[in-house]
């Protein structure tokens, strides 16, 4: 399944990444939706959900977020739906860890 969030904040540090493989972290923005996809092995295999994905959070609560890779770049995002079947677009897509 994917979760879409809205990103509410960011550290200044995602901007400042920019190795190789993460340069994604500069194309975060505040404001914009995100798509995250719960996939194994983060999936834990009792519950068959992934830390983090806000499941019983309403669209009001505030949730943090990390970045693999630059503990530094994190913020703050709202859980907006869970897809049972995920079309996330190419862009502003990730997989929870």
């Amino acid at each position: 399944y994917c979760v879409e969030f809205k990103t509410e904040s960011l550290s200044h540090h995602c901007a400042l990444e920019n190795r190789p493989y993460a340069r994604w972290m500069q194309y975060l923005r505040e404001g914009h939706t995100v798509c995250v996809a719960c996939q194994p092995p983060a999936m834990n295999t009792d519950t068959h959900r992934c830390s983090g994905d806000g499941h019983n959070a309403d669209g009001g609560k505030i949730l943090h977020w990390e970045a693999v890779g630059n503990s530094q770049c994190q913020g703050t995002w709202k859980k907006i739906r869970q897809l049972e079947h995920c079309s996330c677009p190419l862009v502003h897509s990730f997989i929870f860890t």
